[in-house]
């Protein structure tokens, strides 16, 4: 049996932070881990800056309520619900998910929380330490076969534990730097993939 892991910022929806950024007009939320790797530090700079400029949580919120998913998205996830088990692997926090996984039809999703206090987010829990790796360990331990899609850094232990990695709409960077993953940046070429990949597998077991 196989299941589809996917990351969902960048992949299946907007990068929320982005989403913030626009709309707050603090410029410097608009990295994501595309541009730094460190996840930790990452959040570390993102939670400095919602304390320096009094943003608390509901604010955030209130733009992920006004935010869509990615053109396109909705369709493909059906596609590959209709064919795959399907489990989304992201470094988002259930605090903010929830009116995009309402557009997505709930799909199962693993990500974090968030540490809130008085409306002021004041710091986040991981599951566990590299998330998505493990994610994919355990789903082998099961006896599942993995392909899995992402777009960026922190995707890519991921795509190395799965069984078949796809990059999706990858930065130039970032694709150069893992080339041993197929890099495509539309739907309907991440189905042709995520079919090639479930094909090896039927060919590797008839064999």
């Amino acid at each position: 049996m196989e299941i589809a892991c996917l990351d969902l910022e960048g992949v299946l929806v907007p990068e929320i932070w982005i989403g913030v950024a626009e709309h707050t007009g603090i410029d410097a939320l608009r990295a994501t881990t595309r541009d730094v790797p460190d996840y930790d530090a990452l959040m570390r700079q993102r939670l400095g800056l919602l304390e320096r400029h009094g943003l608390g949580v509901e604010r955030i919120q209130q733009v992920i309520a006004e935010m869509a998913p990615l053109a396109g998205a909705k369709d493909f996830l059906d596609w590959l619900k209709a064919r795959f088990q399907v489990i989304i692997l992201s470094d988002t926090f259930y605090e903010f998910s929830h009116p995009l996984m309402r557009q997505l039809d709930f799909p199962a999703l693993f990500c974090h929380r968030l540490e809130i206090s008085g409306g002021r987010i004041t710091g986040y829990r991981l599951r566990q330490k590299d998330p998505k790796r493990q994610s994919v360990k355990a789903l082998h331990q099961l006896n599942f076969r993995v392909i899995a899609a992402g777009d960026s850094y922190n995707d890519t232990s991921m795509l190395e534990e799965a069984d078949a990695g796809i990059l999706f709409k990858a930065p130039a960077a970032v694709a150069e730097a893992f080339p041993q993953y197929p890099s495509v940046d539309s739907f309907d070429e991440l189905k042709q993939q995520f079919r090639l990949a479930s094909e090896r597998e039927i060919s590797q077991e008839e064999s």
